[in-house]
């Protein structure tokens, strides 16, 4: 695959199994229904994994805007690509969003409240507060990036009796550090608004719940949506601004 490949894929991938385990657990009639908030934060973090792991090696799977920009403006990543990647990671987010409607498609139908099925989708806070709410966005996000920039650094040890650093690879096991990272933002910042943390995971979706919004029976609801689009790109601009600042 070409990295604008890998990210589609990858953030398609991460939609469908991170929706998808939303939908299980809020639809009627689902085999996990009324899970709660730790099998969602759970799904999300494993949804991560997979996207990293089927990307990681091709386009360094940045499966978020905000990570991408964050690189960017840390030097880490070329500008000119960055557009092209935000551009798949919005067409990938929209076809998993896509599939997650249409495999839970007989529980949309008999499911009557629309919040619970925009929530397949989209996220929402818990409270509406836009400052808030937009702040939460941003520090979770901040969290998130300025961790990346660590675990996207090289790995080096020191070997025994030596003084020279040798680079460690873990395999596919390497994407397992983002996995925890994403599980322990969700755990301890995502309950205020859903930690979208992402404008391709949160604004991807919302786009096709409008498309399909008579179908769905609810509403995307942009009156919101406009804080998870642009507050965690707010919040990598930070951590990349702290990361580079300590550097120094």
């Amino acid at each position: 695959m070409s990295p604008y490949m890998a990210e589609f894929v990858s953030t398609a991938l991460l939609i469908l199994l991170g929706n998808g385990v939303v939908a299980g657990c809020v639809l009627k009639e689902t085999k996990t229904g009324g899970g709660n908030w730790m099998v969602i934060t759970t799904g999300w973090a494993f949804a991560v994994f997979v996207g990293v792991v089927v990307a990681g090696p091709i386009s360094g799977a940045h499966i978020n805007p905000a990570v991408t920009i964050g690189l960017a403006t840390a030097g880490l990543f070329p500008w000119v690509d960055v557009l092209p990647y935000i551009l798949m990671q919005f067409l990938g987010a929209m076809l998993g969003a896509s599939l997650v409607y249409w495999f839970y498609y007989d529980h949309f139908k008999i499911t009557d409240d629309a919040g619970l099925k925009r929530a397949c989708f989209a996220t929402e806070p818990a409270i509406r507060n836009y400052k808030i709410n937009y702040m939460n966005e941003i520090i979770g996000t901040f969290v998130l990036m300025f961790v990346i920039f660590y675990i996207a650094g090289d790995a080096h040890i020191t070997l025994p009796n030596t003084t020279q650093a040798t680079p460690i690879g873990l395999g596919s096991i390497g994407a397992l550090p983002v996995a925890i990272l994403v599980w322990v933002v969700g755990l301890s910042l995502g309950s205020t608004t859903g930690y979208a943390i992402n404008p391709a995971r949160d604004g991807g979706p919302r786009i096709v719940l409008t498309l399909l919004s008579k179908c769905v029976g609810a509403k995307p609801d942009w009156a919101y949506g406009w804080i998870p689009l642009t507050a965690p790109i707010v919040g990598a601009l930070i951590a990349a601004a702290l990361f580079l600042w300590l550097k120094i």
